[in-house]
């Protein structure tokens, strides 16, 4: 507890290391010897120090080339080969290095690097701010790998390579992922990668999201349940083969940190080691050490060791669902019957992290409490054991194991259907968002006092400390009374979120997209970049937005819509709102499958189309006819609250924006807010436009160092010279506007980040 409070300081805030006092205080109030108190508190404060002064340093500046060596902690993907490298110094850094030829990759692909030195010239470059408070962190990713920076590699030139236990076990890793390659059926192969060396790279992204909507993610990773089987089944075979007890003992400790660095030494992977390590040898100095302590140490040494690993949601989950099961076992004893004690451990483990899951992912799987009954034991003991199997006989007997596999694979296909089958069903995910710490804080706060309850078998006081704070997670988003209107950061793209008081309704105007051009295949990434996965979807999850009332795609461009099928997969929509004669463009065919798929109904909307909600009304005011001829023909979105007006206008160029003129003219003089048209292109926000708008504010949303130049010089000079503020996406990250009453406040990224 003193290590990790240290540590939280050393990264955040020296206020936090008031807690040590408070925990001293507590050993105090409890009985313990005043030495334990000092104890506490000494070993916080050395860590502090120790973090702040050794360990977390900002990174040097470079000289003009340098060596750097490769760790085994490293991709390639697509053109890039991206990881983890140790310079001369000491200095981590991430490094990027862009591959120049089909052969080049193929020469990485099939060598281990780990242990390379490289004498490379290139550039320290920042990383990228997150799209939005929910979105991925490149900063906080390399804070949580001890990372000081990143560095892109502009050329390199081989040096040597180190010879280390490291580097022969990354080369034997290596191996094993082409032995899989090579001997497994290609519905096997990444599966069996992702259990016996944990690289889940290749794993299908649809069946790894049917694993989360299930809360059965953990079993494609290597947990310390397949430590503790995989040590159980080498350790029982060395005493068949007539190994003594002893001897046997003294090679499975020599064994385990090897299996620990083959299976990609993940936190949960060296926690279970580490423990069984540190029990076995206290055992020989006659120490009997509790697990609870034996976790403890294992806990510290990690943190010591790379203090940001305190960072990764992997670390704080293993440790967390470990402790839940040492600290529960008055409960397990309570139960008859190894289906209740089954369902009793999964309950109490998905009790005690749903908190943390709610933080980092905004929802949780409630189907999991009944999932991994079955899905545990099954993998446990079934799949893996299977899987370690069929690897062994790949080296002794091809036919054999081609036999084998002709049983095997059938079966194997046959529960992945079941899997998506049973993914598929409704009401699987809770998703309240993004939970304030003080909510997190109540909520593990209850779940102690609930599994104190339910040792004491007070089920009623058990249900009731458990539901308060649910309750109070789930409405929390929709408690607040102001119009929010979120320009999201999707780059070279629109999105805008329209959110009302008290969650009235929701509105989506456009997801993003990327513009997609014809490439090399060897060039093509294993996993392209998707803005409605991974920029859109996390916002709407992190907000605790369940349901769109409308979605509204403003036309079929892709920067507009192609993110939309990503939003629809994951986020329901009762209704989608469409430009005319735009449904048969190509650009529109995954979201109109997907709406189909879902029975969600697409309307052609345009001019005269008006509704609304509250204090707050909204107009189409555009296209007037159904010929689609695209920008043009965007659905032009008028909304007023009070005194508050806003035109979001899609990408409308200046023949559209001469029309509104014609036929609305004073109706939108005098703006409060403009969406400019096409990103800022200087097609768009004529002289006459701006000068009849004349808006307080006007955002482009367009992405950095966009290959177009938007916003151009030109238009971006027709507000300054009218001393019109703006703002741009790809400078000030995602901007929120809230209005209340007769007020309204501008909230941008960058604001919160500095």
């Amino acid at each position: 507890m003193a290590v990790l409070v240290a540590s939280l300081a050393a990264h955040k805030s020296t206020w936090l290391l008031v807690i040590l006092l408070l925990l001293a205080m507590w050993l105090l109030y409890k009985g313990e010897p005043h030495v334990i108190s000092a104890l506490v508190v000494s070993a916080g404060l050395l860590s502090f120090f120790f973090l702040s002064i050794v360990q977390l340093t900002e990174p040097s500046s470079l000289p003009s080339s340098f060596q750097l060596t490769w760790t085994s902690e490293y991709k390639i993907n697509g053109q890039k080969l991206r990881g983890f490298v140790q310079t001369e110094t000491g200095e981590k850094l991430y490094v990027v290095y862009t591959m120049s030829s089909e052969q080049e990759k193929k020469f990485y692909e099939n060598t281990s690097i780990s242990g390379y030195r490289y004498l490379v010239q290139g550039e320290l470059v920042a990383p990228t701010p997150p799209a939005h408070t929910y979105a991925f962190s490149m900063q906080d990713y390399l804070v949580s790998k001890g990372a000081n920076g990143i560095f892109e590699v502009t050329s390199w030139k081989y040096v040597s390579a180190e010879k280390s236990i490291r580097t022969l076990l990354a080369q034997q890793r290596l191996h094993l992922k082409k032995q899989i390659e090579a001997t497994f059926p290609q519905s096997l192969a990444a599966e069996a990668q992702a259990l016996l060396i944990g690289l889940q790279d290749y794993v299908d992204e649809d069946l790894q999201r049917a694993y989360q909507k299930l809360g059965i993610t953990h079993l494609f990773a290597i947990s310390g349940l397949h430590v503790a089987l995989v040590s159980w089944l080498f350790y029982e075979g060395l005493l068949r083969v007539g190994l003594r007890k002893e001897m046997a003992r003294v090679v499975l400790l020599i064994i385990l940190p090897i299996y620990g660095m083959l299976a990609g030494g993940a936190p949960s992977v060296w926690r279970a080691v580490s423990v069984v390590e540190f029990v076995m040898l206290m055992r020989y100095v006659k120490w009997r050490v509790p697990i609870d302590d034996a976790l403890a140490i294992s806990f510290i040494g990690f943190v010591l060791f790379e203090p940001g690993v305190i960072f990764q949601v992997g670390f704080q989950l293993s440790y967390l669902a470990t402790l839940s099961i040492v600290y529960s076992r008055v409960i397990f004893k309570q139960s008859r019957g190894w289906m209740m004690q089954s369902f009793l451990i999964t309950f109490v483990c998905q009790l005690l992290v749903y908190p943390l899951l709610l933080y980092h992912f905004y929802e949780v799987s409630i189907s999991s409490f009944l999932a991994n009954i079955i899905f545990v034991p099954l993998f446990s003991f079934i799949i893996l054991p299977a899987n370690i199997v069929l690897l062994v006989m790949t080296y002794t007997s091809i036919p054999m194991v081609k036999l084998m596999f002709n049983v095997y694979e059938p079966m194997r296909v046959w529960l992945t259907e079941a899997i998506l089958y049973l993914q598929a069903l409704p009401y699987q995910l809770w998703t309240p968002g993004k939970p304030a710490i003080w909510l997190v804080c109540m909520a593990f706060v209850s779940v102690l006092a609930g599994l104190y309850f339910l040792e004491e078998r007070h089920f009623g006081k058990f249900v009731t400390v458990l539901v308060v704070p649910v309750v109070c997670i789930h409405i929390a988003p929709m408690l607040y009374n102001e119009t929010k209107l979120t320009f999201l950061n999707v780059g070279q793209g629109d999105c805008t979120v329209i959110e009302l008081p008290f969650r009235r309704a929701v509105y989506v105007v456009d997801a993003g997209g990327l513009l997609r051009f014809e490439q090399e295949a060897w060039k093509t990434s294993n996993s392209p970049y998707e803005v409605g996965k991974q920029v859109v979807v996390p916002f709407l999850k992190g907000k605790g937005i369940r349901a769109i009332d409308i979605f509204l795609v403003t036309h079929a461009d892709a920067d507009h819509v192609e993110g939309a099928e990503e939003v629809l997969a994951e986020i329901r929509m009762i209704e989608i709102h469409v430009t005319p004669g735009s449904i048969d463009k190509p650009v529109m065919q995954d979201l109109l499958v997907e709406a189909q798929r879902q029975k969600v109904s697409v309307k052609e909307k345009m001019q005269g189309t008006a509704w609304r909600v509250g204090e707050t009304s909204f107009h189409y005011l555009w296209p007037r006819d159904t010929d689609y001829e695209g920008n043009n023909d965007s659905i032009v979105l008028y909304m007023q609250q009070g005194a508050f007006r806003a035109l979001l206008t899609g990408d409308l160029e200046e023949d559209g924006e001469r029309e509104l003129i014609k036929l609305y003219g004073n109706q939108i003089a005098n703006m409060t807010l403009l969406k400019a048209g096409h990103h800022g292109s200087k097609t768009s926000s004529s002289e006459s436009f701006v000068e009849l708008l004349q808006p307080e504010l006007t955002i482009f949303s367009a992405g950095l160092n966009n290959r177009y130049k938007h916003p151009h010089d030109i238009v971006v000079e027709r507000f300054i010279k009218r001393q019109l503020m703006t703002r741009t996406t790809a400078v000030d990250g995602s901007i929120e506007i809230r209005i209340q009453d007769y007020n309204w406040m501008m909230h941008t990224e960058k604001d919160l980040v500095q």
